[in-house]
């Protein structure tokens, strides 16, 4: 028996989550044994170049020194508390000090979490129901935003969820990424009852779609119109595009905003925060519930302190750097006929005649070339997203050897779909 059918047997789709499954490939997934810089190693020993990095929160690479020594020294004073500790408020300002609108912060254990969190404390302080997100855009796997969510709904072909129920989605307005006519449509149509608009700034889960210019800025303008809030999800974007994440890069402040991935270091942490006066009703300070067991984990915490406070003091250096290894591989995907979407260190080659604007374009991909050029890559040893609307991350840890065994097999591999 092998480990995917002894998984399947116990796990549903043998997996945790669903695009590990490797379904939209064709392929049956790898096991991880261990990882290290820009490597990922299976349990038979193989060793692959890994532009996944566990889907972002690795800016740094894997496994770290200073981040596993921390995580090494926290574990060892005890796993939880469910008390506080002084890591959560030097976390919470170091997140602050990169992203000074975020006046208040609230730890969390996920991105879906902290999402859902603010999606509920934006409809608290306007005490209005209706929200506004994009197609295309995900946002976690809450009731409310699984409609026309991107990333592992796109792969499974699958655009909303059962058991979501229809009151539910009835309350969410979806408008066209990119398009902020639409946005503005629907504001007007529902005079009065939207919430708050929440958006990806960087789109990254129907594959990296960049904002036009100036729809970011139209959403900021919608919502000061209509008095609802401006989310930004930036659970991928957050210190992955720029130190102070999409809100910095783009010169655009939201209302509120949602981190995770890098700053939770590699361990499960997430963030939401803004605006004092908003934060300032959740409980205990007001009305809005929010709770959880192993929010702050001291661990996580340890995780996330030590990376946070590595990417403050390399900052200046390591983004531009980034910026070049990610405008290396987009030349190599383009050299060979592949249009690329792009910010900075997050990437993905689309197989279509040009990169998507919007959820219909990207949906309208050829996955099945994309499937044949994964599996010829996974079989050069490297490791890609195993799904045509996600994205390939940069990290630190990737090298001028690495990024140019890279481009050679991008050569290759899309040369023969």
């Amino acid at each position: 028996m092998t480990e995917f059918e002894r998984a399947k047997r116990i796990l549903p789709g043998g997996v945790d989550s669903p695009v590990r499954a490797f379904r939209a490939v064709g392929r049956e997934p790898f096991f991880v044994s261990r990882a290290a810089g820009s490597r990922i190693y299976d349990t038979n020993g193989r060793g692959y170049l890994d532009y996944v990095m566990s889907w972002g929160p690795l800016i740094l690479g894997h496994a770290r020194e200073e981040v596993v020594s921390a995580v090494r020294s926290a574990a060892q004073s005890g796993l939880t508390y469910g008390a506080p500790t002084v890591r959560e408020t030097q976390l919470a300002e170091e997140i602050a000090f990169a992203a000074p609108y975020m006046e208040m912060v609230r730890l969390v254990s996920s991105g879906t979490e902290a999402t859902m969190s603010a999606v509920r404390l934006a409809r608290g302080y306007t005490g209005r129901d209706k929200v506004i997100k994009f197609a295309g855009c995900y946002h976690g796997h809450s009731d409310g935003l699984l409609v026309k969510a991107g990333s592992g709904c796109m792969t499974g072909a699958v655009p909303d969820s059962l058991g979501v129920p229809a009151a539910y989605a009835n309350e969410t307005l979806v408008a066209r990424y990119n398009d902020a006519a639409s946005a503005a449509a629907l504001f007007e149509a529902n005079t009065g009852e939207v919430a708050c608009a929440i958006v990806e700034p960087v789109a990254a889960n129907m594959g990296v779609v960049p904002p036009k210019e100036g729809f970011l800025q139209a959403l900021r303008a919608l919502c000061t119109k209509h008095g609802a809030l401006l989310i930004f999800d930036e659970v991928i974007t957050g210190f992955r595009i720029a130190y102070g994440g999409a809100a910095d890069y783009y010169g655009v402040t939201p209302d509120l905003a949602c981190f995770g991935k890098i700053v939770g270091g590699g361990m499960p942490l997430a963030a939401y925060g803004g605006r004092r006066e908003v934060m300032a009703l959740v409980a205990p300070l007001g009305g809005v519930y929010q709770a959880g067991t192993l929010a702050g984990n001291p661990v996580a915490t340890a995780a996330g302190l030590t990376t946070l406070r590595i990417l403050r003091e390399e900052k200046d250096a390591l983004y531009p750097a980034l910026e070049r290894r990610g405008a290396y591989l987009q030349t190599a995907f383009e050299r060979a006929g592949v249009p690329v979407g792009r910010v900075g260190s997050v990437l993905t080659p689309f197989f279509a005649p040009r990169p998507p604007e919007n959820f219909d374009e990207a949906s309208a991909c050829d996955t099945r070339a994309f499937a044949a050029y994964f599996g010829r890559m996974l079989d050069r040893g490297i490791y890609v997203a195993p799904s045509q609307f996600e994205a390939m991350f940069l990290s630190a840890a990737h090298g001028e050897e690495e990024l140019a065994l890279t481009a050679a097999a991008i050569g290759e591999a899309v040369k023969k779909v």
